[in-house]
């Protein structure tokens, strides 16, 4: 289980973003590491329950490193302020619809789905909505699926303005065609996260969402 250490040297980091603090605090930061990547280890043993495709999958095919590329940013702050999993058949690079678990003092989530996939497989996911909509709109429409979600996430930057090329603005699910993502997620509090029933409602959050990504992933493939 993630322990309450980890979450303090990430709310430290947030306070002491630069390498001089990192440096002094090293045993620290390797301490919450090796918590989060014993954690992911679990999470993926018991998402194979569901999702025989993880099977096989390591930790370190999926954490993130906690350095940032700044080379492209405006913010210059040299580390993450939280520790993340990328959890999918192949690991954290494969360009696939898949799990990922964000650990975050006050900002754990687990997300899943396929953010700002390539122009060729958004084409692929426009397709299968154009002939399968019904598929999608019966996971989307779940009583679990719903609660546990809401829907799909349509905020203006996940969202065209207008329908997609080669799709006409009276398509009965011209909506689910202007996204250009196609995102869930399920927030959890510092307490629930330090909860022993942590990894338990943890999988029982992405069982729910597995229908979302293997529609996606049918597109893809």
């Amino acid at each position: 289980m993630i322990q309450k250490s980890t979450l303090d040297f990430l709310k430290n980091l947030k306070k002491n973003n630069e390498r001089e603090w990192f440096d002094a605090n090293k045993e620290k930061y390797l301490a919450a590491k090796a918590n989060v990547d014993s954690f992911v280890e679990d999470v993926i043993k018991s998402f194979s329950s569901f999702d025989k495709s993880l099977a096989g999958l390591k930790a370190k095919d999926c954490v993130f490193r906690i350095y940032r590329d700044v080379r492209f940013s405006k913010d210059k702050s040299p580390y993450k302020t939280n520790m993340g999993a990328g959890i999918n058949r192949g690991g954290k690079k494969m360009e696939i619809a898949g799990y990922y678990l964000h650990i975050e003092p006050g900002k754990t989530m687990i997300a899943g789905g396929r953010w700002m996939p390539s122009g060729d497989h958004l084409k692929k996911i426009r397709q299968e909505i154009d002939y399968n909509g019904k598929q999608l709109h019966k996971i989307l429409s779940d009583k679990n699926f719903k609660k546990l979600f809401g829907g799909l996430d349509n905020s203006d930057e996940y969202k065209l303005v207008r329908p997609p090329k080669g799709y006409d603005k009276d398509h009965k699910d011209v909506e689910l065609l202007k996204l250009n993502s196609y995102l869930v997620w399920h927030e959890f509090s510092d307490k629930d996260m330090l909860s022993k029933n942590f990894l338990k409602n943890l999988t029982a959050t992405a069982k729910a969402m597995k229908p979302l990504l293997d529609f996606l992933n049918t597109a893809i493939d």
